[in-house]
Parts: structure tokens; sequence; C-alpha cells
């Protein structure tokens, strides 16, 4: 029987030359994290540290993060907004860390925020660069403010029938609604919902389904809205997706956008109409439909402005027109002290057409002389006719 050796003593063996040979010594590295299993109640997280050549892993080993360094964690979703997942390539600084029972670990002391912000400007502004290039965006050389052929629809001149993408039972779906529901102008709308999750590696994809399925009946709807609220704050890495950007800036339904960030644009955003929270979007809404309330009720108020002054120079008009009959009618006349000629119940103006021997009336304010004509002559004149 061969000597054997306890298992024990072995690992303490290990367990000795690792520490002799790295003890007080930290070490940068850079490397994809997976498999990351976060313990918000006790500030552990548990990872794998792995390196590629192609789409094969090369090396692997177990990461960690203890209470002590876990803030790290939460510094680095504030600082990148998005949230610490698999997939994500870091650096960071790493003691080597051997346990009897669960062997050899990285233990992280600090993450280098910079290159991880870096990394992902970087990755954004290629994005960015892409769509440029292909036209599916265009910068304004003045403002700096990039716009899409989505951002620049003509909006319809009511907002009524909604397609709202969100997820089920969050607290985005809830405030957007109850604003909407609620305004205080009592606007009725049709709000169809597509229940997605909104956050996460696959998002951007599933986001993307929704927007198929609602293009395929268009005409149905007016805008399209995309909340998110609730959750984390930070994991916004769907939205600088490029194929989902570029699905956005090439539809044919103007997009609204309320994902819940304050400090970060995303992509999406860029391309779209953008609100900074689900509830902003919804007052969006609310506004623009009384803006065109507003506008309706001036255009009334114009209208009717504009009748009442034309019939009142109408009726100025016409009682213009009755004063000038009034002061040519005949009473008006006789009254000034003329008189009128009248013969065969006719008033005559020329007085060529009264033949000598004709039987005439001359009609005074208050009399009627009645005449025969035995002579006519021309006014101003003794020549006889």
């Amino acid at each position: 029987m061969p000597e054997t050796q306890k298992l024990s003593e072995i690992v303490n063996e290990i367990e000795g030359t690792i520490r002799n040979r790295f003890a007080g010594r930290n070490f940068w590295i850079k490397a994809e994290i997976a498999d990351v299993k976060k313990y918000t109640d006790k500030r552990w997280c548990f990872l794998k540290f792995i390196e590629k050549m192609g789409s094969q892993v090369s090396a692997e080993i177990k990461g960690v993060f203890w209470s002590n360094s876990y803030r790290q964690i939460e510094l680095f979703e504030g600082a990148t907004q998005q949230a610490f997942t698999s997939g994500l390539e870091i650096t960071c600084n790493v003691a080597v860390k051997f346990h009897k029972r669960y062997g050899l670990t990285l233990e992280v002391q600090e993450i280098d925020f910079a290159y991880a912000v870096g990394k992902l400007e970087l990755e954004r502004k290629l994005i960015i660069d892409r769509l440029l290039q292909e036209q599916v965006m265009v910068q304004d050389g003045a403002s700096g403010l990039y716009y899409s052929r989505n951002s620049r629809i003509e909006l319809p001149l009511v907002i009524q029938r909604i397609a709202l993408i969100t997820a089920p039972d969050s607290d985005g779906q809830r405030d957007f609604k109850k604003v909407i529901g609620n305004n205080k102008y009592g606007y009725a709308f049709r709000i169809t919902e597509f229940l997605t999750r909104i956050q996460g590696d696959e998002a951007s994809g599933l986001v993307s389904e929704k927007l198929r399925l609602i293009e395929a009946e268009q005409n149905k709807y007016d805008v399209v809205v995309i909340v998110r609220g609730g959750g984390s704050d930070t994991d916004f890495k769907s939205f600088n997706n490029y194929e989902l950007a570029r699905q956005v800036a090439l539809f044919p339904v103007p997009v609204l956008t309320g994902i819940g960030h304050d400090r970060n644009t995303s992509i999406t955003d860029l391309v779209a109409r953008q609100n900074r929270t689900p509830t902003e979007t919804a007052t969006f809404i609310i506004d623009y439909n009384m803006d065109v309330d507003n506008e309706l009720e001036s255009l009334k108020e114009r209208f009717f402005n504009a009748v009442d002054n034309r019939l009142q120079r109408t009726s100025n008009d016409l009682e213009n027109y009755r004063q000038r009959i009034r002061n040519l009618s005949p009473e008006t006349i006789l009254k000034k002290g003329f008189a009128l000629i009248m013969m065969n119940n006719k008033i005559v103006c020329d007085p060529r057409l009264i033949p000598l021997d004709a039987t005439t009336q001359t009609l005074l304010k208050n009399e009627i002389i009645h005449s025969k004509v035995t002579e006519k002559t021309t006014n101003g004149t003794d020549n006889v006719i």
C-alpha cells in the first residue's frame, strides 16, 4: 500500500505556498465577468473572471466581493449607469487568496471606473457614428442635437391612441397610466399595452419584438410610448443597442421615451422624443393635447370675433344705406322745399316727356297743385320751345 497523506495536509501546504508567494501583493487585471451572483443583504458578490480566445474560454478563476469592497459595485453602477452583471469587461485590483474549503479566489479590492466608463463611451460613440454614417440619424451643426426620421414625424393633431411598451406590474406602468387616467382635463385615451421585460441583457430584443407587432398595425396608433420605472436605475445597456436604436429611428409612428434616468441619455432617446420619466411622458401627452385645445379655443375666439366685427361693419353699412335712402326719399326732398312733378301718376324727371296741354301734378310738402301745360321754355332763357 502506497504511503498516503491527509487531504488537509496537502491543502495546508498549498495554502501556505500561495500565502507566502502572494502575501501583501495586489494585481490589476482586465477580464470579463460571468456567473455574477449578488447577495445584497450580506453585501457579498460571487462571480467568475474569464478570458477568451475567440469564442472559447482560455482562462477562468473565481472572484468575490466581500462586504468591505461591495461598495465598489454600487459606485461602478452609479458611474457607468448600467448594472454590474455577467458579460461586462472590467479592470479591477485583486488579491490572490486560497481557502481550505473553497479553493483559489481573487478578492476584488477596487474597480477602475475610468476604464469601464471609457469602454462604454467608446461603444456608444461607435454606435452613434455608425447611425450617422448610415444617415439613420443626423446631428444639427449649430445646436449639436441629434435627430432622426422618427423624431421629425409630425405628431397628430390630438394624441388619443397609445401603444405602451413597458414591464408588467412595474412602477413605470403604474405611474404612466395613473397620470394619463387622472388628468384634470378629462381627456380620454385608448392605451394598448405591449408588456415585456424592459431591462437586462435580452431587453433590447424583446422591445424590438413589440415594436414589430405595433408596426404591423401602425394605423391603429397615434404614438408609441416606451417607459421604464422601478428596479435598478443603472441598467440602460439595452437602450444603447444598435439594432433597437436603428429600429426606433426608422419607426413610422412617433416614439416617446420615458426610461427613467436623469443623468444619461441613451441612443434610443436620441432618435426618439425623450422624456425623463414615465410621469413626464404622460404629462407631455396631456400638455400637448391641452395646447391643441388652447389653439382651437383661440381659433374659435378669433373666428367669432371676426364674425362679430363683420356683422358690426355690415350693420353700420346698412345704417348708412338707410340714412342715404331716407335723405333721398320724396318726403325728405319735399320737406326741404323741393317739388315733384307727376304725370299719369308717375314722377317725371325728364321735362321732354311732358307735352304741351298735358295735365300734371306738382307735389309740395303739404299740397298738390294740378296744372295744364300751356307753355315750355328753357330754364334761364325766354326762348319758347
